[in-house]
C-alpha cells in the first residue's frame, strides 16, 4: 500500500484508531449535515437525503424503540436497500440494541429459525414485511414513524459491547449468528477505501447485493457514511445490465461492489460501464479471464477482497496501489495479521488454512448461543477461516474451502481454478466443481454447467478446453450440463448440495 495514503481506521504508526467508548451509530452520523449522505432511487424520482435529514429519521425510530424494548436486547431488521432501514440499524444502535439483517427474499423457514435463535420480539419493518413475520414476530413499520420528540444522547458502549447479530449464508452448514461489536465498522474502514482505489472526496458508492448481508452493510452502506461518501439506495427486482447501468447514471455512481454473480452476469451481456473509479468484488475469486474483461469493460482494474461474516475485508487488491495477480485475491490488508497455517497452527510458505491473527477489529467477538462452534473456528490465536491458501510472494491465492478441496490420484485440487477456466469457454454461462467420491482415484473431479441461452458445447468440447489450459490431472472427468446451479441469496454455489447431487448418481448407478 502507498505510504504517502493515509489510511482510515488506522492510526499512522499502523494501529487501530480505536476511542475506549465508541458507538457505531455516532460514528456514521457524525459527518457534514448537509449534501446528500443516501441518494434514494427506491421511488420514481431521485430524494437525496441528508445527513441531518438521516440523523432524525434515526432519533424517531429510536424512541420508538426505547418504548418497547431494553438497551442489549436483539431487533431484527427487514428492510430492502433504502434510508429507513439504514436509519433501523442507526437507532438500534444509537440506544444500546443490537441490530440483526433480515433479507426480504427469506421464505418462512428461513426467517423462523433466525428470529428463533436470536430471540427476536420485534423486527423493524415495512407492510410487506409484516406480512412475511406473520405471527413470528411483532413488526414495527418504519415508514410511519413521525420524526418527533428531539435528539436523543447516543448509548454509552465501548468498542467491545455487541452490536450486530449477522447470519452466516450458509454455505457449508447451518447458517450461524456472528455477534459483532460496535468495533466492526472501523474494523471494515482499511479495506472497503483500499478496495475503491481510496475512497476520496466527489465519490459515490452503490452495490446490488442487498443491505442485509454484510457485503451490502458493512462493505458499503455503512462505511460510506462514516467516511461521508453518499451512498445510492436502489432496489432490483431482478439484476439487469441495463437496469444497472440506469442506477449508475441517475444516481451519479462512481464506485460499485459487484459480486461474483453480477459480474459473470455483465459479462454474458456484453456489457460496457465507462466512467467508473473503481469496482470492487468479493465473495468468490476471479479469474484471469474475468479481471481481463473487467479492464476492458470498465477501463479499470477490478479489485478483489477477501473476508467473510466471521472477520471482513481482511485482503483486497488495489489498482492504485499494485496490479492484480490473476487467481490471488490480494494482499493482507493494513491492519489484519494475515497467515496460512499448518496443521500445527503455525505460519507456512506451503499451502494450508488461512487465519486471521486475534486483534483484527472486524473479527467477531463470538457464534451467538454456540460457545463450541466458536471454540473450534480458533486454533490458539488464529480464527481460521476455513479456507486453504497459499503465497505467492505478498499475494494471497485463494485455493478453495477446506470442505471443497478435492484429492485425487494424490494431488489436491482447488475448484475455483477449474470453474474460473470453465467460464472462459464462449458457451458457458457460469460452473461449479466439486469432488466426486471414486474408488481408484479417491475422488475426481465433477463440473455441473450452464451453458449460455442458445449456446452450444457438449462436456468432451469443455474437457477439452481445460485440458488444454490447467495441468492434465485437474480437467473434469464428469461434466453433466444443467440448467440451474443451487446459490445462496448472496450469489455462492452450493457445493454441498452438488455433492448431495453427485452422491445420489452415484446410488443410481450402484
Amino acid at each position: 500500500m502507498s505510504a504517502a495514503r493515509r489510511i482510515p481506521g488506522l492510526r499512522p504508526d499502523g494501529g487501530w484508531d480505536i476511542p475506549h467508548r465508541l458507538n457505531m451509530a455516532r460514528q456514521c452520523l457524525q459527518g457534514p449535515q448537509t449534501g446528500p449522505a443516501i441518494i434514494d432511487l427506491t421511488g420514481e424520482s431521485r430524494r437525496d437525503v441528508t445527513m441531518a435529514e438521516l440523523s432524525a429519521m434515526t432519533d424517531g425510530l429510536a424512541h420508538r424503540l426505547l418504548e418497547q424494548i431494553k438497551p442489549g436486547e436483539r431487533v431484527g431488521v427487514l428492510l430492502s436497500q433504502s434510508p429507513w432501514c439504514a436509519a433501523a440499524h442507526l437507532a438500534i444502535w444509537k440506544i444500546g440494541a443490537i441490530s440483526v439483517p433480515l433479507f426480504k427474499l427469506f421464505k418462512h423457514d428461513a426467517l423462523h429459525s433466525r428470529i428463533s435463535d436470536a430471540g427476536l420480539t420485534r423486527v423493524v419493518t415495512d407492510d410487506d414485511g409484516a406480512r412475511l413475520l406473520g405471527d413470528l414476530a411483532a413488526p414495527l413499520i418504519a415508514a410511519n414513524t413521525k420524526v418527533t420528540g428531539g435528539p436523543l444522547p447516543f448509548a454509552d458502549t465501548g468498542p467491545d459491547d455487541p452490536a450486530v447479530l449477522i447470519y452466516t449464508s450458509g454455505t457449508t452448514g447451518s447458517p450461524k449468528g456472528a455477534l459483532h461489536g460496535h468495533r466492526m465498522l472501523t474494523g471494515h474502514l482499511p479495506g472497503v477505501s483500499i478496495s475503491h482505489d481510496h475512497l476520496q472526496s466527489g465519490d459515490c458508492l452503490w452495490t446490488p447485493a442487498d443491505w442485509a448481508w454484510i457485503g451490502g452493510l458493512f462493505d458499503v452502506l455503512m462505511p460510506g457514511l462514516a467516511l461521508g461518501i453518499p451512498v445510492v439506495a436502489a432496489r432490483m427486482d431482478k439484476f439487469s445490465a441495463r437496469g444497472c447501468a440506469d442506477i449508475i447514471e441517475r444516481g451519479g455512481v462512481r464506485n460499485v461492489f459487484f459480486p461474483p454473480t453480477a459480474l459473470r452476469m455483465l459479462k454474458a451481456a456484453d456489457t460496457s460501464l465507462p466512467g467508473l473509479r473503481s469496482v470492487a468484488s468479493g465473495g468468490e475469486p476471479l479469474g484471469a479471464e474475468m479481471l481481463a474483461w473487467g479492464q476492458g469493460a470498465f477501463g479499470l482494474q477490478i479489485n478483489e477482497f477477501y473476508g467473510q461474516t466471521e472477520c471482513n475485508m481482511i485482503v483486497s487488491n488495489c489498482g492504485a496501489d499494485f496490479p492484480a495477480q490473476p487467481g490471488c485475491i490480494g494482499k493482507p490488508v493494513p491492519g489484519h495479521e494475515v497467515a496460512v497455517l499448518d496443521a500445527d497452527g503455525e505460519p507456512t510458505n506451503d499451502e494450508g488454512d488461512i487465519g486471521v491473527h486475534r486483534g483484527s477489529a472486524s473479527m467477531m467477538i463470538e457464534y451467538w448461543n454456540k460457545p463450541d462452534q466458536t471454540a473450534e473456528k480458533f486454533r490458539g490465536d488464529w480464527l481460521i477461516t476455513g479456507d486453504r491458501g497459499i503465497w505467492e510472494g505478498q499475494y494471497l491465492r485463494f485455493v478453495g474451502r477446506e470442505d471443497d478441496v478435492i484429492t485425487s490420484s494424490g494431488y489436491r485440487i482447488g475448484p475455483a481454478e477449474i470453474e474460473d477456466c470453465l467460464l472462459t469457454h464462449p458457451a458457458v454461462a457460469t460452473a461449479g466443481v466439486i469432488g466426486k467420491p471414486d474408488p481408484l482415484r479417491t475422488e475426481i473431479v465433477k463440473a455441473y454447467v450452464v451453458l449460455k441461452p442458445d449456446a452450444l458445447a457438449t462436456p468432451e468440447d469443455l474437457q477439452a478446453w481445460v485440458k488444454g489450459r490447467l495441468a492434465s490431472y485437474s480437467y473434469p472427468r464428469e461434466i453433466s450440463l444443467v440448467k440451474d446451479l443451487p446459490m445462496t441469496v448472496t450469489g455462492k454455489v452450493i457445493r454441498k448440495e452438488l455433492k448431495r447431487r453427485a452422491a445420489a448418481e452415484l446410488e443410481v448407478h450402484e
